[in-house]
């Protein structure tokens, strides 16, 4: 018999939809009944593609005991975080502070007004050393809701009245505001030269990327960086970008078969990874080595931007025109029993020499276990091994048909489930990467794939001038979107514009960036995350630095940089400016957290180029293979208005210099460093 989650869009919710569990989505109606059962809430917030909660799922939702008492003593409520961010946001921060470490699967019980007394992550069915059960979890919280219920709610209010209090401080803000830190509170070019210098302390030099176990792309913190070099001539900065690109593309991070990266490596030389693979990583991936190789021709760099463009186009692409969030990390074992088989991580990608030899036999076989790094004792699991592929091979026809032989094998094991929901922010990344890689590389199909994207979040996103967060399978979810969405939506249709030319996309930027500013300010100059009249949590939630993905005021701010640049807004550059402010305490302590800030950072300290190109062809393709930080490229529009002599027009910061007329002048300008 289903529960409350047969009719949810959310692939994840839907997962969980047959569950003996009396699931609830988030909602009033969920509290009420909690509130009139007088029992706690029992919150689990996951994702589809999260391994661990298709570990709990199946040791504790799924059984029939555990789901009883669950139904008995909560009113239970699942969240998908990729839905709703910022319920995600608000009980994960209370989650950190109560555990000191977050994560998903995350479960925190809440009293009936919502006020959390109690959060954990996973919890297994039975207990393990310094890790209670999660059945001994749930009667100890029984007991105390049944004999100290004045007292836990004391302390949920507690909580709630603390986290409220941060919140309103601000990490950020707080920083900024102490002259004693010693930490910078304005954007100048020492500050990011600070800034790199912090990245650089902790760069591992040996296999790249930053720190170690876990290691997840730094997809912003590259930006930053490669803008950072453009500006400077700054030879450590390109080198840190170029050492962690090949070192990823190289590794078991990256699918050596079909492209696309997985979400991070569980250790520090990116050989085994955690094997779901998100859009919003190969997205920002896809955009950082398109980025390398117009600093560095790099042929690597550019195989993995083809590589990586063709998986989001064949294995992410949904029928309406979209983008899916991810794949799974799971799949059935290879040969395992059907009826017995429960999803293993990983089990789509592993190899054995005995496997490579059974594709292609004995002699190909061995020479691919020695190309592709799969050994007899396996870098994986039970022997096994993920494919890398540390350098080139000597004969790159017969590894292409060896390549295309095991993919057609690995076609025909069972495959990662796919979260075939559409986000808005996500798909404004992919659109925005795309768009520019179609137009740097002459692959039209990818414009046109970007701009398909770009309908559909028109078409079926925007509701009454405001977006929403997702969609699946062409119908528009309830939730409303977030400053992410906002911010890289916006992001998205101005590289679209620039590329294809078409004044619609500036337009529809526009009206989502007034959105931004009419419904997203503080009052400090920077940006909630959530719209003002959005629904009401224990806080508003603002995120001040990235994660996974640029935080909603960074990409608020790219956005609002870029429309000035193309529209000549002083209103919009001094939005961003303020937006970006608030980052520089960040930027000066650990710039790894605020990449996309710094990204932007650069682009402000170094104009942005605002570059329009008239009547030529030749030079705008130069104009485009420019390494300015944050530059704009147009062949219409405001910027090109009353300008008739073919030619390259570069201004900074609404002041004009000199019309470039030769390819010499373009390269001098913009700092274009592809020899064609």
């Amino acid at each position: 018999m289903p529960n409350k989650l047969a009719q949810q869009t959310s692939p994840y919710l839907l997962q969980h939809a047959d569950n003996p569990v009396d699931w609830w989505p988030w909602s009033p109606e969920a509290f009420a009944e909690a509130a009139g059962r007088g029992v706690p809430v029992l919150l689990s917030v996951g994702y589809a593609s999260c391994h661990w909660c298709h570990v709990m799922a199946h040791e504790s939702f799924e059984d029939t005991l555990t789901a009883a008492y669950m139904n008995d003593h909560f009113v239970n409520i699942k969240v998908d975080r990729e839905e709703r961010p910022d319920v995600d946001s608000v009980y994960m921060d209370v989650t950190v502070a109560l555990t000191g470490h977050g994560g998903w699967p995350m479960t925190v019980f809440l009293t009936p007004t919502a006020e959390p007394f109690f959060a954990g992550t996973y919890f297994p069915p039975r207990a393990r050393p310094g890790m209670a059960s999660f059945r001994q979890v749930m009667e100890a919280v029984v007991d105390a809701w049944q004999t100290r219920r004045q007292e836990i709610e004391e302390s949920g209010a507690d909580i709630a009245r603390r986290l409220a209090e941060a919140a309103r401080r601000g990490p950020v803000a707080g920083l900024a505001a102490n002259p004693a830190s010693g930490v910078a509170d304005e954007l100048t070019p020492a500050l990011l030269d600070t800034a790199v210098a912090g990245l650089s302390a902790r760069f591992d030099a040996q296999h790249g990327g930053f720190g170690g176990a876990p290691k997840f792309p730094p997809s912003m913190t590259a930006e930053l960086l490669l803008r950072h070099a453009a500006r400077t001539g700054d030879a450590r900065s390109l080198e840190m970008v170029t050492i962690t690109c090949e070192r990823m593309a190289r590794g078991g991070m990256y699918d050596q078969l079909a492209g696309g990266f997985a979400r991070y490596s569980v250790d520090a030389t990116w050989t085994v990874p955690h094997f779901e693979k998100m859009l919003y990583d190969n997205a920002q991936l896809l955009r950082v080595y398109l980025h390398l190789w117009r600093a560095t021709e790099s042929p690597l760099a550019a195989r993995v931007v083809r590589e990586t463009a063709e998986f989001l186009l064949t294995d992410l692409r949904t029928p309406q025109g979209g983008f899916a969030s991810a794949l799974d990390a799971d799949a059935i074992p290879p040969g395992a029993p059907a009826a017995k088989a429960l999803p293993e991580e990983g089990a789509s990608y592993a190899w054995t020499p005995a496997g490579l030899r059974a594709v292609l036999g004995d002699e190909d076989g061995a020479w691919a276990a020695e190309i592709l790094a799969v050994t007899a004792e396996g870098t994986f699991e039970h022997g096994t091994s993920v494919l890398q592929l540390p350098a080139d091979p000597a004969d790159p026809a017969r590894f292409a048909a060896v390549r295309a032989a095991l993919a057609a094998a690995r076609a025909t094991r069972p495959q990662p489930a796919r979260d075939d929901k559409v986000v808005a922010a996500w798909n404004g990344l992919a659109i925005a990467a795309l768009a520019e890689a179609g137009a740097l590389f002459g692959e039209p199909g990818w414009i046109s794939a970007a701009e398909d994207a770009a309908v559909l979040l028109r078409d079926v996103h925007l509701v009454d001038g405001r977006l929403r967060r997702t969609s699946r399978d062409g119908r528009v979810g309830s939730n409303a979107g977030v400053l992410e969405d906002y911010g890289d939506v916006a992001e998205g249709l101005l590289a679209l514009h620039q590329v294809t030319g078409d004044p619609l996309w500036l337009t529809l930027s526009g009206e989502l960036l007034e959105v931004v500013q009419a419904r997203f300010a503080a009052p400090d100059g920077g940006f909630f995350d959530t719209a003002d009249d959005a629904e009401t949590l224990l806080r508003r939630p603002r995120d001040d630095s990235d994660s996974a993905t640029p935080s909603g005021q960074a990409a608020a701010a790219g956005a609002l940089l870029t429309y000035s640049a193309l529209t000549g807004s002083i209103d919009h550059r001094l939005a961003a400016e303020r937006a970006v402010t608030r980052f520089a305490p960040l930027l000066s302590r650990d710039a790894r957290f605020a990449g996309w800030a710094g990204a932007v950072a650069e682009a402000l300290v170094a104009g942005p180029a605002e570059v329009a190109v008239v009547d030529s062809p030749e030079l705008e393709r130069l104009a485009r293979l420019g390494t300015a930080p944050g530059a704009v490229v147009v062949t219409g529009g405001p910027l090109a208005a009353g300008r008739d002599k073919p030619g390259v027009y570069v201004c900074r910061q609404f002041v004009c210099g000199l019309p470039a007329y030769t390819a010499a002048d373009v390269r001098s300008q913009l700092g274009v460093k592809v020899a064609t």
